[in-house]
């Protein structure tokens, strides 16, 4: 019996990039089993899962340490099982604070390991990269100015592309997107994106309903749409809809993201993978986020971020072009006259547009085709055996 690979993906953003490597590895691996943590892309692509994703996925350093013993009891049950049954390698999909830990524990096992998405080392906390040649044997880059950074402190690492680049076109999706969620061509959507996670969505929540309300009061015609990525979260944003502005109409979504994304004029999101999911769409956006205030105070104090930006949009443009309100600033009275602005500026949104569809293009290399290339290429070095 040929030996499984090991995969763990904590959270949506990476159980998209998890699922798109399993698809690659299969084309390229007859009878591949993947086992691991898999949401629900994942699991369609034919992976098993030991443990449910939204068990593990959680963001921000307070918000950690309420649910730290769950996760150290997970990682330990699958330190266990992967040590019981091991792989042939094992992957950890982003998530570092979560997988680094766990890959290392499974390569001193002797299980070669490979992790997909370098942690922000170059944004913050430069000092994890001395855990990362601990614990991995490859990194898969997807942005282009990682490969350099990591190699240059002894990791070995390979620029790949971005899955998601390869999997949006690069035509423009915008008139098929307002069909399919019935708007007319000269309606006016904005989409709103409150995260992923139900902490983002319960600090979001209120700063994104009540910039919607803002601008729906100077501009009534306006259209909203929120997708929301489970029926759990969409339950949670009902509720503050409700509770913050029981009679703004919306048109609230399970899933669809891209849908919702390619369908809007503008995008107010959550920082984080939408911001770069809507530059591959072409949309020009703003970028809201909260986290815990203690949270919050604790990384700006110890200056950890090294980098200019938070959303990914700016970092890969070099540029704010996607207007940040972060923290204390993410608020109606800010984000709503910015909003307008955006919308009333035809000339700008265009070449936000034209700048972003270059990005596209550099990013789009085949990037889970590559990866699984890299993968198959290091069991063949250990001299396991094909995976399946």
């Amino acid at each position: 019996m040929t030996t499984p690979i090991g995969i763990v993906a904590n959270e949506p953003s990476g159980d998209l990039l998890g699922a798109a490597l399993v698809r690659a590895l299969s084309d390229l691996v007859p009878d591949l089993r993947c086992v691991g943590v898999a949401g629900p892309h994942m699991l369609a692509a034919g992976c098993e899962t030991l443990l449910s994703q939204e068990r593990l996925s959680v963001m921000g350093l307070v918000e950690v340490l309420k649910v730290l013993p769950s996760l150290l009891r997970a990682r330990a049950d699958l330190v266990g099982h992967f040590s019981e049954h091991p792989p042939g390698v094992f992957i950890g999909v982003d998530a570092p604070d979560f997988n680094l830990g766990l890959e290392r524990r499974l390569r001193a096992r002797g299980i070669p390991t490979v992790h997909l998405v370098s942690p922000t080392i170059w944004a913050w906390r430069p000092g994890r990269v001395k855990s990362i040649r601990r614990a991995v044997d490859l990194m898969l880059c997807i942005f282009p100015f990682e490969e350099e950074f990591l190699r240059r402190h002894g990791v070995d690492a390979h620029y790949i592309g971005h899955p998601l680049a390869d999997e949006i076109p690069l035509e423009d999706q915008g008139a098929s997107a307002r069909a399919a969620l019935g708007y007319a061509a000269g309606e006016t959507v904005i989409a709103l994106l409150p995260g992923s996670r139900t902490s983002e969505v319960g600090k979001l929540a209120e700063p994104l309903l009540e910039t919607a309300r803002w601008c729906l009061q100077r501009r009534p015609e306006l259209e909203f749409v929120v997708p929301m990525v489970s029926e759990r979260l969409r339950d949670v944003f009902e509720a503050e809809r409700r509770r913050i502005a029981p009679s703004l109409e919306l048109q609230l979504l399970v899933g669809q993201s891209r849908t919702a994304i390619a369908a809007a004029d503008v995008v107010l999101t959550a920082s984080g993978t939408a911001t770069l999911e809507t530059l591959l769409l072409r949309r020009p956006m703003l970028v809201a986020y909260r986290l815990n205030g203690l949270t919050y105070r604790m990384v700006m104090g110890l200056n950890l971020i090294k980098v200019p930006y938070a959303a990914m949009a700016n970092l890969l443009a070099g540029e704010e072009l996607a207007p940040e309100f972060i923290q204390d600033r993410c608020r109606a009275d800010l984000m709503g006259p910015a909003l307008l602005q955006l919308l009333d500026d035809a000339p700008r949104r265009e070449r936000i547009g034209h700048r972003y569809a270059e990005i596209h293009r550099q990013l789009r290399r085949d990037a889970a085709r590559r990866g699984a290339e890299r993968i198959v290429e290091l069991i063949r070095a250990r001299g396991i055996g094909e995976p399946g």
